[in-house]
C-alpha cells in the first residue's frame, strides 16, 4: 500500500487540517473576550459613546468567531474515536480530567455569561453586563488552559502510572498534569500568542477604515457626521490594538525563548530538527538557512551564527546541544527500531519553526511602528472633532506636521499584517506536532500504534473529503460575515443606555408590590 494512502496517514492529515483550522478561531475567540471587555470597561468608567460603539463592533466580530470556533471544536472531539481508537483507550483516564474541566468549567462560564452579555445591554445595569464579557473572557482562557494542558501531556508526560494487565495511562496526580513546567510555559507563549492575533486584528480592520477615510478625503469627499464618529471609534481602537499586540509580541518572544530551552530538555530530537543540526557540537550554531541530505545525514548548504544555539538552548555560549544522529541512535536503542525512524520531518520542522517566528516578529515589529508614529497623539487635528470624538488628521501634508509614516502606507501596512499572527500560529502547532513524531505520546505511545486498527483507507478518505468541504463552506461564511460587518464599521446610530435598568423583586420578597404580582404568576401553556 502506498503509505502516503494508509490510513494512519490520511488520519494524520485529517487530523491536521481540522486542527490547524480549529486554531484560526480560537486565538481570536480569547483575544477578543478580553479586548471587548476591556473597552466595555472604558465605556462604563467614562460614558464616552466611543467606546460604546467600539465594543458593540468587536463584540460582533468576537460573536461571529466563537460560533465558528465551537462548530470546528466539536469534530475535534469525537475525531479521537473515529480514527484514533487505540489513542484513546492509552490516554482516556488521563485525558478525561482536563476535558471534562473545559467542558463542565469553563465551556459552562462562557455560554452562559455570553448569553446574558447578548441579551442583557438593556436588562442588566452596566456593571453587571460589563462583569459578564469578562467571565466569558476568563472562560475563554480556562478553556485554553485546559485543552493545553492536555497536549502538553502529550509533549511530556507525567503523573500517570501505567496500568501492568491492560498498558493503559492511569492518572495518578493530576495537579501535576496542570502544573508542570511544560503546560504553564506552553499556556502562556499560546496566550501570548492569541493577544498578539487579537491585537492585529483589530488594527487591521482599523487601518481600513482609516485608509478608506484618507482616500475619501483625498479626493476631496466630505466625511458624515455617522462616518466622522466611526473614524473616531476606529482611532480608539487603533490605538488599543497596538498596544495589545506590542506588550503580547513582546511576551510571546520572552515566552518563546522559555519553552524552547524546556524542549531542548524535554524534546531534544524536536530542537535538533528545528535547527537541522545533525552532529553534537559544542558550542552549537544557529542555523539561520541549510540544505540537508536526510539520508546521509549532513547538511550541504548551511548558513549558521556561531554559537547561537548553545544560548539559546543553555543560556551560555559554551555548553554542547546533541545533535540529530546522537539522538536518533540513543531512542533507537531505548525503545527498538532503527534510528532512521525517530527522525522528524526536517523539512518541516526546520522551515515551520522559522516561518513561525518570522511571521510572529514581523507583526510585533508592525505594532511598534505603529505604536511610535501614533504616540503623544500626532496625528490628531483639534480643529476636526466631533464632540467626545477626537479624529485622526487625515489631509495633513506639512511633514513637520505629522511623522512621515503616517501616510496611506501606514494604514496598508496594518492590512497586510493583519492575517500574520495567524499563519505563525498555524506554523508553530505544525512545528509542535511534526517535531514530536514518532510519537502520539512522547516516549509512550508511537503514532503509528496509535491509529484506529479497524478503519480503512476509504472511511477515512471519505470523512476526510466531507470535512474539507464542510470547512470550506464555514470559511466563506465566517469569511463574508466578518467581511461585511467589519466592512460596514459600528453603528453609531445606536444609542448607549441613558440609565440602569431597575433589577425588580418578586412580589413575595423585600421590594416587591402588586404591580408584580401578575409577572409571579405560574405559566400557562395551551396546546
Amino acid at each position: 500500500m502506498n503509505l502516503a494512502l494508509a490510513p494512519e496517514s490520511l488520519a494524520r492529515w485529517q487530523f491536521g487540517i481540522t486542527t490547524v483550522y480549529h486554531f484560526l478561531f480560537v486565538p481570536l475567540t480569547i483575544s477578543l473576550a478580553a479586548i471587548t471587555a476591556g473597552l466595555e470597561t472604558a465605556w462604563v468608567r467614562t460614558g464616552k459613546e466611543k467606546y460604546f460603539h467600539a465594543t458593540k463592533f468587536w463584540g460582533k466580530l468576537f460573536l461571529i468567531n466563537i460560533a465558528m470556533g465551537v462548530v470546528t471544536g466539536i469534530v475535534q472531539e469525537f475525531q479521537f474515536g473515529m480514527n484514533w481508537s487505540d489513542y484513546s483507550r492509552f490516554v482516556g483516564d488521563v485525558f478525561g480530567a482536563p476535558l471534562a474541566m473545559e467542558a463542565l468549567l469553563a465551556f459552562f462560564f462562557e455560554s452562559t455569561f455570553i448569553g446574558l452579555w447578548i441579551f442583557g445591554w438593556d436588562k442588566l445595569p452596566k456593571k453587571i453586563h460589563c462583569a459578564c464579557i469578562w467571565i466569558v473572557s476568563l472562560g475563554t482562557v480556562l478553556s485554553s488552559y485546559f485543552i493545553l494542558a492536555a497536549n502538553s501531556w502529550m509533549q511530556h508526560p507525567t503523573g500517570y502510572t501505567t496500568d501492568k494487565a491492560t498498558g493503559k495511562a492511569q492518572l495518578t496526580d493530576i495537579w501535576a498534569v496542570l502544573t508542570q513546567n511544560t503546560t504553564l510555559v506552553v499556556v502562556f507563549h499560546t496566550l501570548t500568542a492569541a493577544f498578539l492575533t487579537g491585537g492585529a486584528f483589530v488594527v487591521g480592520i482599523a487601518s481600513f477604515h482609516l485608509w478608506r477615510a484618507k482616500r475619501a478625503t483625498q479626493r476631496g469627499a466630505e466625511l458624515s457626521e455617522k462616518r466622522t464618529k466611526q473614524i473616531g471609534a476606529m482611532r480608539s481602537s487603533l490605538r488599543v490594538g497596538l498596544v495589545v499586540a506590542v506588550i503580547a509580541g513582546l511576551g510571546t518572544a520572552i515566552s518563546g525563548d522559555q519553552l524552547g530551552k524546556v524542549m531542548f530538555e524535554q524534546q531534544p530530537m524536536k530542537m535538533a530538527a528545528a535547527e537541522a543540526l545533525w552532529e553534537t557540537q559544542a558550542p552549537a550554531p544557529f542555523s539561520v538557512f541549510a540544505v540537508g541530505d536526510v539520508g546521509k545525514g549532513h547538511n550541504s548548504v548551511e548558513l549558521e551564527v556561531p554559537a547561537a544555539l548553545s544560548f539559546l538552548a543553555h543560556s551560555n555560549f559554551t555548553d554542547a546541544v546533541p545533535g540529530i544522529n546522537d539522538i536518533a541512535q540513543k531512542e533507537a536503542a531505548a525503545y527498538g527500531g532503527e534510528p532512521e525512524d525517530y527522525i522528524p520531518s526536517i523539512f518541516m520542522t526546520f522551515w515551520g519553526f522559522r516561518l513561525m517566528i518570522g511571521f510572529g516578529m514581523t507583526s510585533f515589529a508592525a505594532g511598534l511602528i505603529g505604536l511610535w508614529t501614533t504616540r503623544r497623539k500626532r496625528w490628531l487635528d483639534p480643529a476636526f472633532r466631533t464632540g467626545e470624538y477626537e479624529v485622526p488628521r487625515l489631509m495633513l501634508t506639512k511633514k513637520r506636521e505629522m511623522s512621515p509614516l503616517l501616510t496611506t502606507w501606514s494604514w496598508r501596512i496594518g492590512i497586510l499584517t493583519m492575517g500574520f499572527p495567524l499563519i505563525a500560529n498555524s506554523f508553530g502547532w505544525i512545528f509542535t506536532e511534526m517535531g514530536r513524531q514518532p510519537w502520539a505520546v512522547y516516549g509512550l505511545m508511537k503514532t503509528a500504534d496509535a491509529v484506529s486498527p479497524g478503519v480503512s483507507r476509504t472511511e477515512v478518505l471519505i470523512s476526510l473529503g466531507v470535512f474539507t468541504l464542510l470547512y470550506g463552506v464555514l470559511a466563506v461564511v465566517e469569511i463574508r460575515l466578518l467581511a461585511k460587518y467589519a466592512k460596514a464599521g459600528p453603528d453609531t446610530d445606536e444609542k448607549p443606555p441613558a440609565k440602569d435598568p431597575e433589577l425588580r423583586l418578586p412580589s413575595g420578597g423585600p421590594g416587591g408590590g402588586a404591580a408584580d404580582a401578575e409577572a409571579d404568576k405560574p405559566l400557562t401553556f395551551a396546546y
